[in-house]
């Protein structure tokens, strides 16, 4: 496959790849390094994501005098337009490299968190200044916090973590991603313990400024000393040496030819099956997580059997996304997707028949396949079926949509919820999505299983 040097722009020594080390000195593949980087800055993404805000939803009501409806509103208008700047920020990453991004993402991270940690102060201050009620003022300000730190954190952090990943590696490109779920899955299913913690000890305005503090210096940081945009740039190849005897072992769907162009990956029906599907996934998972014990109340189950279900959630969700990564190189992704799609059905179904055993059971197993699956696929995807030149601009449009979709879900089941008193309405015609992409699946081959000659689109 093509190379991705030329669309990136020069700049000073500090950016060069040899610089302040060659990673062509290491006595391993580098590209490893850059898994253990990209990973981090998936879990320095927490604070922008949804269980990195519960943790400090009730306070901020209290402290700002808002409603949850308000705040929820709030919340939803800051993430779409997060949402909507992504693909922006995706081109801006095919321009730049991953070097420049993960630390100007991570410096933009941090003054996002030391401005969330001051809010209440700003408030304060512009209360005095401003002829408006607190309420609208508070309004604008939170969902000022909620784009900025949605934008960064939970969208150009991450994406360009694993965007990096997806660049190193070809034959192990599923294994790259299987051994960073794992890591991301466990520190994602502990953070809002640990932000407890640092709240407790702090106070939320400190626990956010201390977060600030650490990504500013440890994140961006570490991101300048050990990220490389890609292989090429250091005289590696993919996989290392590995690479051309790899590629003989590798399923026929699994080798790249060509470098699509955004506008021609939009053209195809495998884009909008996958960003389909992952959307979809975000906004169930994160709308069902944001109302689980209202859900769990709803039949029954109280609040701590409810919270209990994401631990063996999340050992499903782990070895999903290491059999999956692991056999990815040696299938057609379209099966995976297949899979994924129909565990999120079982997961919808679960969630509707939740005051059952089995019901519980379909949610947790459905639940944790289909995140396992999502983990491991939205990684491995765009570069497998669109190549790496223009990596920043597809996957930014993918990140868009499910940053989207993670906003609008919980606004969507709080309102179904406001206007027939449960969530079984909602739920039912959730139920249909996964199971019409399920079907889309079969059609959704990679675009380069179609392409005989290596010139670029």
């Amino acid at each position: 496959m093509h190379g991705n040097k030329g669309n990136q722009i020069s700049g000073p020594k500090r950016w060069d790849p040899g610089f302040p080390f060659s990673p062509k000195r290491f006595p391993f593949f580098y590209g490893w390094i850059v898994v253990f980087a990209g990973t981090l800055a998936v879990v320095f993404s927490i604070p922008g994501q949804t269980m990195g805000f519960s943790v400090f939803t009730d306070v901020l009501i209290q402290e700002l005098g808002l409603t949850r409806v308000q705040l929820s509103m709030a919340y939803c208008i800051g993430t779409v337009i997060s949402g909507l700047s992504l693909p922006y920020f995706g081109r801006l990453y095919d321009r730049l490299g991953a070097r420049r991004m993960i630390v100007y993402s991570s410096f933009a991270t941090g003054l996002v968190l030391l401005y969330l940690s001051q809010i209440k102060n700003t408030l304060f201050l512009l209360d005095g200044i401003f002829p408006v009620s607190s309420t609208i003022l508070a309004f604008f300000i939170i969902t000022l916090g909620f784009f900025m730190i949605r934008a960064s954190a939970q969208g150009v952090l991450t994406m360009t973590g694993r965007n990096a990943i997806g660049k190193w590696f070809d034959h192990h490109r599923g294994k790259a991603f299987a051994l960073s779920g794992v890591v991301t899955a466990f520190s994602f299913s502990y953070a809002p313990r640990a932000l407890k913690w640092m709240s407790d000890q702090f106070g939320w305005s400190g626990a956010w400024a201390v977060l600030g503090i650490i990504t500013i210096i440890f994140m961006a940081g570490l991101g300048w000393l050990l990220f490389r945009d890609n292989p090429e740039e250091c005289g590696l190849l993919m996989d290392g040496n590995e690479s051309g005897l790899k590629a003989k072992k590798m399923h026929k769907d699994a080798i790249s030819h060509i470098d699509y162009k955004l506008s021609n990956a939009l053209k195809t029906w495998p884009f909008w099956a996958f960003n389909l599907s992952f959307t979809f996934i975000s906004l169930y998972t994160t709308a069902v997580t944001f109302h689980i014990i209202s859900i769990g109340s709803s039949h029954g189950r109280d609040e701590l059997e409810v919270i209990g279900y994401f631990v063996p959630m999340a050992v499903v969700s782990v070895t999903s996304n290491i059999l999956m990564g692991f056999i990815s190189s040696r299938t057609r992704l379209k099966y995976l997707l297949a899979i994924m799609n129909a565990a999120i059905f079982f997961s919808v179904i679960g969630v509707v028949y939740l005051d059952t055993s089995h019901g519980v059971l379909m949610y947790v197993i459905g639940n944790g396949i289909a995140g396992g699956g999502f983990a491991c696929l939205s990684g491995i995807v765009w570069p497998r079926f669109f190549g790496r030149k223009w990596l920043g601009a597809i996957s930014g449009v993918g990140m868009s949509s499910m940053v989207i979709g993670s906003g609008i879900g919980p606004l969507l089941f709080g309102a179904f919820y406001a206007v027939t008193g449960n969530y079984i309405s909602v739920l039912w015609i959730c139920s249909a999505v996964p199971a019409l992409l399920f079907f889309g699946c079969s059609w959704a081959d990679n675009p380069q299983s179609k392409i005989e000659t290596t010139d670029s689109n």
